[in-house]
């Protein structure tokens, strides 16, 4: 897999847990922890979508 297909990959499910968390916070029957759960795991995302973004920086 190419980094840019495992960047877009990555990025379609940080959106995806996006749209889950704001479904999540709609229906007031969600267990906060479910929704903290959903928050780390699109945080995590972000964090490696932004550290592969600066290595590709740092390789041109």
């Amino acid at each position: 897999m190419s980094l840019h297909t495992h960047l877009s990959e990555l990025e379609r499910k940080h959106e995806a847990l996006e749209r889950e968390i704001q479904d999540a916070i709609t229906h007031l029957s969600t267990d906060d922890l479910r929704i903290v759960e959903l928050k780390r795991r699109k945080l995590h995302l972000k964090d490696e979508i932004s550290r592969l973004r600066t290595s590709t920086r740092v390789m041109h």
